[in-house]
């Protein structure tokens, strides 16, 4: 430890870029780690605020809530009971004549039922007629406001907003909530049809509708348009910097322990062991790598501070502290390898 924060000392500059190029690294990874957990929770804060276990669709639906539909008597065949909600789901685009246009999802849910009762208002109240909606905050953030009529698609009705709710998106859309007997006006589907789907916080619910199935929540949620690949799109693209850190770490060490290797050859030829020399390598690999991944993290709160609300970026500490300890191992490993050369260094040949 000693010798490696000795020779740190000496060469400020030379370790200093070392270290600058770990912060960029690290900050990089760091920020696209955090646009995955946002954009990633974005898909789903609605559906982990039900805390559901199970949801059951048509079984001909692909595991896609918008293509599935359950008749009246079906619905009226499923088990109700407090854990259970029955849900309908439309594409709809809210419309005032003063604001812009918001995408936005239909949820019509029922107020005997939990996702209504555990609905969790910021401002205003739950809606209790047919005609009122309670909005994700998004729609605060871009002006709307309580006491506001709004249309939904070319509907001549207009619904009223009466409350705000955080975290209420599916698949990046944001949810208007509303009364499920809403929702059949809103799709305007045949009269036949109750609902899209049920959901559960029964593990164990059974269907006996050969035309229904119960699919567990996560693999409804990985069937979510998009929702796979996005999250495959982030892996990769970390997994490849992480590599690419190893590779930069390990040729920037290699070139600085070649460029030692005369100061090795005079303290190998002093008696200091090799072991040593390969520890204090080590050692200073991680002062250097922790010293920028510290930096980079400090950044990155940095950029929490600032970035706007609209970027969906969510600074999990738990996730990010996973990602430092991968960069951390990768510096390790990157260390390793020009330990081979410290190791077969002959003072009689390098001193010459």
């Amino acid at each position: 430890m000693f010798l490696a924060l000795k020779e740190i000392k000496h060469e400020k500059l030379r370790y200093g870029l070392v270290i600058s190029m770990v912060v960029l690294i690290s900050y990089l990874i760091f920020i696209l780690t955090s646009l995955a957990q946002g954009l990633g929770s974005q898909n789903t804060a609605a559906i982990d605020t039900w805390n559901i276990k199970q949801v059951v669709l048509n079984k001909d639906s692909d595991i896609n809530m918008r293509q599935s539909f359950l008749t009246i008597q079906q619905v009226n065949q499923l088990h109700q009971g407090k854990n259970d909600a029955i849900i309908g789901q439309a594409a709809v685009v809210a419309k005032h004549s003063d604001l812009p246009q918001i995408s936005a999802t239909f949820i019509g849910i029922k107020p005997t039922q939990f996702i209504y009762k555990d609905m969790k208002v910021i401002k205003g109240h739950k809606p209790l007629t047919n005609r009122q909606l309670v909005v994700d905050s998004s729609f605060e953030t871009k002006g709307y406001k309580i006491g506001q009529w709004v249309k939904l698609n070319s509907l001549n009705q207009k619904y009223q907003i009466v409350g705000f709710v955080k975290n209420a998106k599916i698949n990046i859309s944001p949810i208007a909530y509303g009364r499920l007997s809403a929702w059949k006006a809103i799709s305007n589907l045949n009269p036949n049809l109750a609902a899209n789907a049920l959901v559960t916080r029964n593990k164990y619910y059974k269907v006996t509708d050969n035309n229904l199935k119960a699919y567990s929540v996560s693999a409804f949620i990985n069937n979510l348009p998009g929702y796979t690949a996005q999250n495959m799109t982030f892996e990769f693209m970390i997994g490849f910097l992480m590599v690419i850190s190893l590779i930069v770490i390990a040729i920037f060490l290699y070139i600085i322990t070649n460029q030692k290797l005369p100061n090795y050859a005079v303290l190998r030829a002093q008696g200091v062991p090799a072991k040593t020399l390969v520890i204090s390598t080590i050692m200073q690999s991680l002062i250097l790598v922790v010293s920028g991944i510290l930096i980079g993290a400090l950044l990155t709160w940095i950029t929490s501070l600032v970035i706007p609300a609209a970027v969906p970026m969510t600074f999990n500490v738990p996730v990010l502290s996973t990602v430092a300890a991968g960069l951390v191992l990768t510096s390790i490993i990157g260390a390793i390898l020009p330990v081979r050369t410290i190791m077969k260094i002959d003072p009689v040949k390098v001193i010459g």
